[in-house]
């Protein structure tokens, strides 16, 4: 494929080309889940809510837009579940529920469908073993998904050596689950889901500001290796970006 026939994908003209009629939706199918099965045995970890947070430093919207910059230095310290809990929800919070067909979350997302959904490796992070654990916004909560021994080394690798990864408090790697965006929109979902991933590390970038950590997004990495460190399938869930988060 050439460089021109690439360029495709970025413009909408799938849209025009799409028959909706045949769409999972239209169809009658009933949608996907808006959040992945919690399997029955896992412990849930109940995160901090919001009345904390107002502890964190007071900056404008304006501050924290001016501040933003990428940053890449290892992490001063360990972050607190009070800060991953306000990391957390700043990026995936749900608002407002209408189950089973929405979640309506802090960030946008094309027809409310939030095909992501979020990894924490913690690795300096109080009050957490060294572990991969998903976040489940619907009740606001982690599971351990993973451990391993080496979590330092296996993170850089996974960023294609990015060394720094594996020197911050945590990192966050963001699934995508096709299924819930394809079922209304069939092939013009892929484009979407991608803008919406950076709507979600936009406001991590924001977030981070308030709670005066460093942030750094990572768009290059081995996909085989990302997704075998989260544990997923490659296929009907894979890892679509990630971010570091330093305590600074």
């Amino acid at each position: 494929m050439s460089m021109k026939e690439r360029r495709e994908f970025l413009k909408d003209n799938i849209r025009q080309q799409i028959d909706f009629s045949r769409t999972a939706q239209s169809q009658g199918y009933a949608p996907p889940p808006v959040e992945k099965p919690v399997p029955e045995d896992a412990t849930r970890i109940e995160l901090p809510r919001e009345d904390g947070w107002s502890t964190f430093k007071s900056v404008s919207l304006v501050e924290a837009i001016l501040n933003r910059k990428s940053r890449r230095d290892p992490t001063t310290g360990d972050l607190s579940l009070l800060e991953l809990s306000f990391l957390l929800y700043a990026t995936q919070g749900v608002t407002r529920k209408e189950l089973p067909y929405h979640a309506f979350r802090v960030v946008p997302s094309a027809g409310c469908r939030h095909a992501l959904e979020t990894y924490v490796i913690a690795l300096q992070v109080e009050g957490l073993e060294e572990a991969v654990y998903r976040y489940l916004p619907l009740s606001h909560e982690l599971i351990v998904t993973a451990t391993c021994r080496d979590m330092e080394n296996r993170v850089a690798q996974a960023v294609l050596g990015q060394t720094f990864a594996g020197r911050s408090a945590a990192v966050f790697f963001w699934t995508t689950v096709p299924e819930r965006m394809e079922w209304r929109y069939a092939e013009a979902a892929h484009k979407v889901i991608a803008l919406d991933a950076g709507h979600v590390c936009q406001n991590l970038y924001l977030a981070g500001e308030t709670a005066e950590c460093g942030i750094c997004a990572i768009a290059a990495y081995d996909q085989q290796l990302s997704d075998a460190l989260v544990g997923v399938d490659g296929g009907e869930e894979f890892v679509i970006y990630a971010a570091t988060v330093s305590k600074r």
